[in-house]
């Protein structure tokens, strides 16, 4: 049976994570409260944001917007989208 956790992102209880994505408490909170659904499309969201935007992972400032992204995403905040970038229609 798949964990259940109280998605942040969807306010809904959705199958969680199957580990923490990072080490320590950012990654245990992040197991806790958001949703595998929520995080995979994170992920597709985070990887458009750095080839789009060319962001350099080695580089502490893109790091650190891009965290301030995710917690954004994460939250259903409001977050940057890729310059240029229209969402698919239905």
């Amino acid at each position: 049976m798949a964990r259940k956790v109280m998605c942040r992102k969807y306010e809904e209880e959705l199958e969680g994570l199957d580990a923490p994505p990072y080490p320590g408490p950012k990654g245990l909170d992040l197991y806790e409260n958001v949703s595998k659904k929520a995080w995979g499309e994170w992920m597709s969201h985070q990887t458009m944001l750095i080839n789009e935007k060319r962001l350099n992972m080695m580089d502490l400032t893109d790091r650190t917007y891009l965290g301030e992204q995710m917690t954004k995403f994460l939250s259903g905040g409001e977050y940057d989208q890729a310059d240029g970038y229209v969402a698919p229609s239905e």
